[in-house]
């Protein structure tokens, strides 16, 4: 699995399972947290991956193996001491743009989905020119069932880099399987494949799409 962020990369074999399977896999993998090497030695030792960033409970189910923190053999992810290091280092300073996407990404991973919006927005505030924040936001906002919002995020990241195919690939994810709109996920789709004409997770979309519209 690639490391880029994408809503959607694993796909069932038989057809008759293969759109409710579609619908539940639907965020399989993202980009791991973009950390500098200071922060990332600040919080990459840890015992629970799974413990809360803000909140949760240590012991929820495992992140999905291709998030970010949820590969086998990676590192177990920081502990509960260290990320409330981190969430005091925020609370210090909330201008510290570092630390505050390091915990909107430890917020993602662990499906805190608002308090990921939250601290998102406020990195973009601080920068605003980040197509790969605005896509991890943007996947966020879609798991809120915020869909309009999910697709305002993708068109920004595509239109601040043209090149940014993983925006273009949730978009096509948010408008052929949460919202039906095949027509405008065909367009989408038809200037994703000019992009990326030899990635075999475009090739793979591009069936299930199909897929998903026959089965509609």
């Amino acid at each position: 699995m690639n490391k880029d962020n994408l809503i959607f990369a694993v796909f069932g074999i038989l057809v008759g399972f293969i759109s409710g399977y579609l619908m539940h896999e639907v965020v399989s993998s993202r980009q791991p947290p973009r950390l500098t090497p200071e922060l990332r030695a600040q919080i990459a030792v840890g015992e629970d991956p799974r413990a809360a960033a803000e909140g949760g409970e240590a012991g929820a189910p495992a992140a999905n193996p291709g998030m970010g923190g949820g590969a086998a053999g990676a590192p177990a992810g920081p502990s509960m001491e260290q990320i409330q290091a981190l969430k005091a280092r925020v609370e210090k300073n909330p201008d510290d743009a570092e630390a505050v996407l390091a915990l909107a990404n430890l917020n993602f991973d662990i499906r805190q989905w608002e308090r990921a919006q939250e601290l998102y927005v406020h990195y973009l505030k601080l920068h605003p020119a980040d197509p790969d924040v605005l896509t991890d936001l943007g996947i966020s906002y879609r798991e809120s069932q915020k869909f309009d919002e999910a697709l305002a995020r993708f068109k920004e990241a595509r239109k601040l880099a043209p090149e940014h195919w993983q925006s273009y690939y949730n978009e096509v994810v948010v408008l052929a399987f949460d919202l039906k709109r095949y027509d405008e996920a065909d367009r989408v789709l038809a200037e994703l494949q000019r992009l990326q004409p030899s990635n075999p997770e475009v090739t793979k979309l591009a069936v299930a799409v199909n897929r998903q519209r026959s089965a509609a």
